[in-house]
């Protein structure tokens, strides 16, 4: 089946130390299937994932192009390739800002911040890549979307930064997509809706989700690696809720 691992696979986890992130790395290391594991996160390598030797690189990165374009060069090896990159970079409030309930809300400074994360991070390493990427080689890409980035979906309004920046994303990754058809046809993209997980990101917003649609992590992780095995290259961009069910533009 084209769509398995191979035991000479690189599985690059951008954005390791977020909850989503932190969660695909420790799937991808738990299993046989792949040869190493490389994590790029802003911070250290944690002292609990030391054990695990020379099989997981911990790269830091602070995210700029300079920064990117180096630690994509350094990912693979001599002979080796990638099987699996999945980029979950992202941020939807912080101390200083917040989802826009209005309009009126709107502020450049918090529009860029979210914007930057959102958008513009993902797109650079999407843009590294083919630096790395043979077009005979099989490979699964995904980046964290969301479904507020659906436009016909967006029936509540609201979220102006955010639900324009995964928008906007979904843009970039169908660009790549038709790209990456003609340039590397072994290579498949996923935008990826987890659903709403249980993680920093999310925790002011769980009053109102639905018994049983808030969902861990580890379990997002599962759904995530399970969907690229299933995906095969066809030269078009998916847009993939954590069931696969396909969410609309």
């Amino acid at each position: 089946m084209s769509g398995s691992a191979e035991n000479d696979g690189v599985v690059l986890v951008v954005g390791a130390s977020g909850g989503i992130g932190r969660a695909v790395l420790l799937y991808y290391l738990a299993v046989a299937e792949y040869a190493r594991v490389v994590a790029v996160s802003r911070g250290e390598r944690p002292a609990e994932l030391a054990p695990q030797g020379e099989r997981l690189s911990w790269l830091v990165s602070d995210y700029t192009e300079a920064s990117i374009a180096q630690l994509v060069r350094a990912t693979l090896s001599d002979g080796e390739r990638l099987a699996r990159v999945v980029i979950c970079n992202g941020i939807l409030h912080n101390a200083e800002l917040e989802p826009e309930k209005s309009i009126t809300r709107l502020n450049a400074s918090a529009m860029h911040e979210v914007l930057h994360a959102n958008l513009v991070v993902p797109s650079l390493w999407l843009a590294a890549l083919p630096q790395v990427l043979r077009g005979s080689d099989s490979c699964r890409i995904a980046v964290l979307s969301a479904r507020v980035g659906s436009i016909g979906d967006n029936r509540l309004g609201g979220w102006y930064s955010y639900r324009a920046s995964k928008a906007a994303l979904n843009m970039v990754l169908k660009s790549a997509a038709v790209e990456f058809r003609r340039r590397f046809p072994q290579v498949k993209l996923l935008a990826f809706h987890p659903g709403t997980t249980d993680t920093g990101l999310s925790k002011p917003f769980q009053r109102g989700v639905a018994p049983g649609k808030l969902f861990t992590p580890a379990f997002v992780a599962e759904r995530l690696a399970t969907l690229l095995n299933q995906l095969e290259p066809d030269g078009e961009l998916s847009y993939l809720a954590w069931d696969g069910a396909e969410v609309g533009w």
